[in-house]
């Protein structure tokens, strides 16, 4: 799928069920869920699929167990139910993205012989909501089988453990895959596409003024609908509708950092329910590295907001409290930040509490926003908001009711967890680079084995299984039009390793400038972000 192919249906003059203006998690699900039922969709994103929160987060499909235990502790009935709903969607997510998300296995150790029962109890209860579609059951370890499952867990104190099921995916990649399937499904999908202005008939939103972010270029859209659905920036699209509106969004800061493999064990990940400050740490295996997360520190809004040293000092601090192992700053290969936004609902009562859910909320000017929830639930969170538009709008689908709750996305339909085996013996692949590949791409990775000939068969850097022959099939594909675009969103490489990133950019550079027919001066400016994005924040 080509950019300037979907630009130019945005230009052509037709008139749109819906408009979507959001490419995160959120926007894409919309956007999916609405084209599968038969409506004419719009999706844009002012930068890049999920550039912003949705490729930012701790990489786990959850159901929330801090959110069980204040529903336990606070007899929170709303809790109750987004721990129910969101054990119900991880189940479903693990097998629509088959080659994105796979089950992980967390151990939560314990220092306190009193906290054994308490803990163990909450995850059990946690499994039976799961019912049917529950991926593993909880288990006390015995303190010498907690060390044994994460090695470098420290020892003094260690009463005992709890091993637990969640799921992991790759964020990044799961957006942009939602957003394709949507595109496969007849949505127009662009990125690096902005909602400048909000057009009305009368006193009714009719569309939108839209402006191509990389050249400034601006046209209209028109649209029966418009979905606002831009995560932590909801608030600026409602301002467009109306200055006097009231926001409804409080942000917060969350980091994460990488480190080398030897900081967590391949297939199980560390979750400490509660630090000395009140705030849930995890370690975790991801793509070959140990990823540590996260903080939750109020925030500007900032589309790239800057991870601060002290938040990374947190980090490590916490992380020295539970590890054998000495971790120094020196130890941090990737750090980056994303916003967390918190939404109120403006309609409620008491708006004194911020909502954990996700809220609707629809103007007197036919503005339609989607605010709040999390990854594991956007499904059902679109499922709700083209449920809603229907109604608003005054739309007629050809398929009334949602089509998506087992629905394969693009790279999942025929994924096999061993085609790494026929990269291997077919292509000649090096096994991590196949393991990388199929895990990453599913179906699709045939194609990429296909490009990957000659020079494009390289690594892009060295100890790492990215090939160049991903920058290729970005562009050709996958709309890459930045070089951060694909090393940090098409591939994982500068969330996991900053200087290995640096290191492929010249090359990234080299094809995308190629494929796209970029001049000199295009490729300068191109080199200064990337540059930029690498230095300071993605």
């Amino acid at each position: 799928m080509r950019r300037e192919k979907q630009l130019a249906k945005l230009k052509d003059g037709s008139r749109y069920d819906l408009l979507v203006i959001g490419g995160g998690a959120t926007g894409c699900g919309v956007a999916l869920d609405a084209a599968t039922r038969g409506l004419k969709v719009a999706l844009i994103e002012k930068n890049d699929f999920s550039e912003g929160t949705s490729g930012r987060s701790t990489k786990l499909v959850h159901g929330g167990v801090r959110y069980l235990e204040m529903a336990i502790k606070r007899l929170d009935r709303v809790q109750y139910n987004l721990v129910r709903d969101g054990l119900h969607e991880r189940g479903l997510l693990l097998q629509n993205a088959r080659h994105l998300a796979n089950r992980l296995a967390l151990v939560t150790p314990l220092y306190k012989w009193l906290d054994v029962p308490y803990i163990f109890a909450g995850l059990k209860f946690y499994d039976l909501l799961a019912g049917k579609l529950n991926i593993g059951h909880s288990r006390l370890l015995s303190r010498r089988e907690a060390l044994r499952r994460f090695p470098g867990l420290k020892a003094e104190g260690l009463k005992a453990g709890v091993l637990y099921y969640d799921g992991q995916f790759h964020d990044a990649r799961m957006a942009l895959s939602l957003a394709l399937t949507a595109g496969h499904h007849g949505a127009t999908i662009c990125n690096h596409v902005a909602a400048t202005e909000l057009l009305k008939e009368g006193d009714k939103i009719c569309g939108a003024q839209l402006t191509d972010s990389l050249n400034g270029e601006s046209w209209s859209l028109h649209a029966h609908g418009v979905i606002n659905a831009t995560g932590p920036f909801v608030d600026g699209i409602r301002l467009l509708d109306n200055p006097a509106a009231k926001r409804i969004i409080t942000t917060s800061t969350g980091i994460h950092i990488a480190l080398d493999k030897r900081f967590a064990p391949p297939d199980t990940g560390l979750m400490i329910p509660e630090t000395d400050d009140g705030r849930v740490l995890f370690v975790l295996p991801w793509e070959d590295h140990a990823l540590v997360g996260t903080t939750d520190e109020p925030a500007e809004l900032s589309e790239h907001p800057q991870p601060l040293e002290s938040e990374i000092a947190y980090l490590l601090r916490h992380v020295g409290r539970y590890f054998n192992l000495r971790v120094e700053r020196s130890d941090v290969k990737a750090v980056w930040s994303g916003l967390r936004p918190l939404v109120a609902d403006p309609q409620a009562a008491d708006t004194a509490h911020l909502a954990r859910d996700h809220v609707i909320e629809t103007s007197p000017s036919g503005l339609l926003t989607i605010a709040g929830g999390k990854w594991t639930t956007y499904r059902k969170m679109a499922e709700h908001t083209v449920d809603h538009a229907l109604t608003t709008f005054g739309l007629e689908a050809p398929h009334p009711a949602c089509r998506t709750e087992h629905l394969p996305i693009i790279g999942s339909a025929l994924y096999e967890d061993d085609g790494d085996r026929t990269l291997m013996e077919k292509h000649g692949f090096a096994a991590d680079i196949a393991a990388y590949l199929n895990r990453t791409y599913g179906d699709q990775a045939a194609k990429i084995a296909a490009l990957a000939e000659g020079d494009y068969a390289e690594r892009l850097a060295t100890g790492h299984p990215v090939i160049a022959a991903e920058a290729l099939f970005a562009v050709r594909h996958e709309m890459a039009e930045r070089v951060i675009d694909i090393l940090a969103r098409r591939m994982p490489l500068a969330l996991l390793d900053r200087a290995a990133a640096h290191t492929a950019a010249p090359r990234v550079l080299e094809i995308m400038a190629r494929e796209l027919g970029w001049d000199e001066q295009r490729c300068i400016i191109e080199k200064e972000w990337t540059e930029e994005r690498l230095t300071k924040a993605l």
